[in-house]
């Protein structure tokens, strides 16, 4: 009766570590959900704000083309200033050259006019005029000399100052002429650089709005940063709690437990039944035949990875093994990000991440210990996925995301 009572004793005591262990791994569970949840968010938005940052940057390129535009004009505008302002000069002198021919003709031709009207009022003069009104032959020649000089004089006089009028008549008006082609010419380049301006504070007013954009983004990412903060707090304080109950649960014959939780190198690997393992107790997630890696910790675009992916032509369907004994912290089926994956806590310190498995695959749940080997769900292609593959990730301790580690290191 005794030992039947130490073995229902036992039994409870068991049962009791098993309870503790699958509410620790749920609470657990949440937890890194949540992480996961705020994670994804984070590079969404993230992503928004790169997207953001380069609408900024490429309106303030345009803003720099306007600016460059609008001084441009300016100075087109200021050279054409200085030119009207030249041709202002020159027309102000030509309109006072203008005055003084004209202020001159009209005086030659009054008194050529007086002239004319004297002779008028003598009636003709003729030789027999010049001969007995001088005193001797040579006043004679003389005074008729005198008399047709001035008249042809009178007249060239008067001819030449016409002829300089109407030169000056003409420049001022070439020039009134350039003068108002300068000024049409201005109104327009004024006209463009009123539109630049406009379009100036648009942009101007795109950027602010952008900034905007981007503070509040940022803000977002700020705040989930430091949700995340107190989730890897809470992770923490949890890790504690598992650790203890995988360090106080007797290691598989196959789990070849490692305190360390360092990296390792891949010498010195043994072969078992579950396939090669690695000096880390690690064996492939994969059977052989499909452990090929398609993409290693970056991917080509340069950005990180943080996981390598098995994705060999056939692959989906295949099983996927726990690379160690462990106790599986998460085991879900969701429609976006990891899909369906499993997240397992091992005896090491080291967590592993097995992703984007068939729908409805999984093999086994939150809170149970699994041996290495162990089939724990089928290659697929849920959540964030664009065809079959294992998207496999390591983790140290504490097992949250920004402590993913190059999981080639502890392959075989």
């Amino acid at each position: 009766m005794k030992k039947i009572g130490l073995k229902i004793l036992g039994i409870l005591t068991v049962a009791v570590i098993l309870l503790q262990t699958m509410s620790i791994a749920a609470t657990q569970n949440e937890l890194e959900s949540q992480k996961n949840d705020n994670e994804k968010k984070m590079d969404e938005a993230q992503a928004e704000l790169d997207d953001v940052k380069e609408e900024k940057a490429g309106v303030q390129e345009e803003i720099n083309d306007l600016d460059s535009q609008i001084v441009d004009y300016q100075s087109q505008i200021n050279e054409l200033d200085s030119k009207i302002t030249d041709l202002n000069a020159q027309i102000e002198e030509a309109e006072k050259k203008l005055e003084e021919a004209q202020k001159q003709y009209d005086e030659n031709q009054k008194l050529a006019e007086e002239r004319l009207v004297i002779m008028q009022e003598s009636g003709d003069t003729s030789y027999l005029d010049f001969i007995l009104s001088s005193d001797s032959v040579t006043d004679m020649i003389s005074s008729y000399y005198l008399a047709s000089e001035l008249a042809e004089a009178d007249t060239e006089l008067l001819d030449g100052l016409e002829k300089e009028k109407q030169e000056v008549e003409t420049a001022k008006q070439e020039l009134e002429s350039s003068k108002q082609e300068l000024a049409n010419s201005k109104e327009s380049k004024q006209s463009v650089t009123a539109q630049l301006e406009v379009a100036k504070e648009e942009k101007n007013n795109q950027v602010a709005q952008l900034s905007e954009d981007e503070k509040k983004i940022q803000e977002q990412i700020d705040e989930l940063a430091e949700a995340n903060k107190s989730i890897d707090a809470e992770i923490l304080k949890k890790q504690k709690e598992i650790q203890d109950k995988l360090n106080s649960r007797p290691s598989g014959g196959n789990g070849n437990s490692n305190s360390n939780n360092s990296s390792s190198n891949n010498g010195g690997s043994t072969s078992t039944g579950g396939g090669t393992v690695s000096s880390s107790g690690f064996i492939y997630p994969v059977p052989s035949g499909y452990q090929r890696i398609t993409t290693g910790l970056y991917y080509s675009s340069g950005a990180y990875h943080g996981a390598v992916d098995f994705g060999c032509g056939g692959i989906n369907g295949q099983p996927v093994y726990a690379v160690q004994e462990g106790v599986v912290v998460t085991a879900k089926s969701l429609t976006s990000s990891y899909g369906t994956h499993v997240i397992i806590a091992h005896p090491n310190g080291l967590y592993t991440l097995y992703a984007h498995g068939q729908s409805g695959s999984l093999r086994v749940s939150e809170g149970q210990y699994v041996s290495r080997g162990q089939q724990i769900m089928n290659v697929g292609s849920t959540g964030n996925s664009t065809g079959p593959h294992l998207h496999f990730e390591v983790r140290r301790s504490p097992g949250t995301y920004a402590n993913r580690v190059d999981p080639r290191q502890y392959l075989p």
